[in-house]
């Protein structure tokens, strides 16, 4: 891990096109800006994080779902009987 030392206003680059800036210090607490490409995704850690486990959890599947939404699929498929009129 790089560890910088910055003071408020000063602003370090990651590559050509992602500046962090500290805004400002408050106690332990620091703000900082960035500034990125749009196709760069910024989150905390912690958003971040919740993120991947939501995918993953949203990416599994369970047999019985796949059971359930194929026999839906096939009801939905089938023809139906045409009915005639008593006369």
């Amino acid at each position: 891990m790089l560890v910088l030392s910055r003071q408020r206003d000063e602003t370090i680059m990651i590559g050509d096109e992602i500046e962090i800036t500290v805004v400002d210090v408050r106690g332990d607490k620091v703000r900082l800006g960035i500034k990125a490409p749009r196709e760069v995704k910024v989150h905390r850690k912690e958003v971040y994080e919740a993120i991947q486990k939501e995918n993953a959890e949203a990416s599994r599947v369970e047999i019985d779902d796949l059971d359930a939404a194929n026999h839906e699929l096939r009801r939905r498929e089938s023809p139906r009987p045409i009915r005639t009129a008593k006369l």
